[in-house]
């Protein structure tokens, strides 16, 4: 099976090389830019790049006006990178169609876990139908969900939140992020929302209902026990 394609795109060689190093580690092929012209020549010329890894803060280019340029043409996912933790900018990446946004400085094992998360949602990767951590087991095909056998009644909304939660287990997701990609709200949604769901999705989930756990102040994270998992 061919690997997938991995573009890195940021101005400091450096970085470059320490999230090469790792994606390389883990089976994937990495293309690198060194500013957002390259980029977009780069994405263009090669056709099969399966995830972007993107600066803001670029020479030539910046990040933003790569993410307008390749939106125009392509839903490729997007992770951005950026050294300052400014909500106006993660607002921006979101609304340009980011699907994914990490503040430096961040643990590279934490950069691929959330790039194996993005392709999985994104169905880049190889196309996950059941999902099956300790005893749940979930059915995105059927939207089945069963504990230890047992079938457990989720609303839409639900089933999708659980679903997110699993395909992105052990991952710190802000409420935003969710809103984003469960909801579709474009940020425009209530925070709130998240927390009446998941209120309810661990009350069903019985026992299992604490792999939910509240990261307070961000969000949440899915965490299975070890010897359960």
């Amino acid at each position: 099976m061919d690997k997938l394609k991995i573009m890195v795109v940021d101005d400091e060689s450096r970085m470059r090389k320490l999230v090469k190093d790792f994606l390389v580690k883990n089976d994937y092929e990495v293309i690198e830019a060194e500013n957002g012209e390259q980029a977009v020549d780069l994405f263009f010329d090669q056709k099969d790049i399966a995830l972007i890894l993107l600066d803001v803060m670029m020479p030539k280019m910046d990040g933003w006006q790569v993410c307008r340029e390749v939106r125009q043409y392509s839903q490729v996912p997007i992770i951005m990178l950026t050294a300052r933790s400014d909500e106006r900018d993660e607002l921006m990446g979101f609304k340009l169609g980011v699907d994914e946004y990490i503040s430096k400085p961040f643990s590279p094992r934490v950069l691929v876990a959330r790039v194996e998360a993005v392709l999985r949602r994104t169905n880049s990767g190889s196309e996950q139908k059941n999902i099956v951590l300790g005893p749940i087991e979930l059915d995105k095909s059927a939207h089945l969900v069963t504990i230890n056998g047992k079938t457990i009644d989720l609303s839409y909304k639900e089933f999708e939140l659980l679903a997110y939660f699993m395909e992105n287990k052990g991952i710190a997701l802000s409420r935003e992020v969710i809103l984003n990609h469960v909801w579709n709200y474009d940020y425009f949604g209530d925070a709130r929302t998240i927390d009446t769901h998941v209120k309810k999705l661990r009350s069903k989930m019985g026992e299992q209902g604490n792999y939910i756990k509240t990261i307070w102040g961000m969000g949440y994270k899915f965490e299975v026990d070890e010897e359960e998992a």
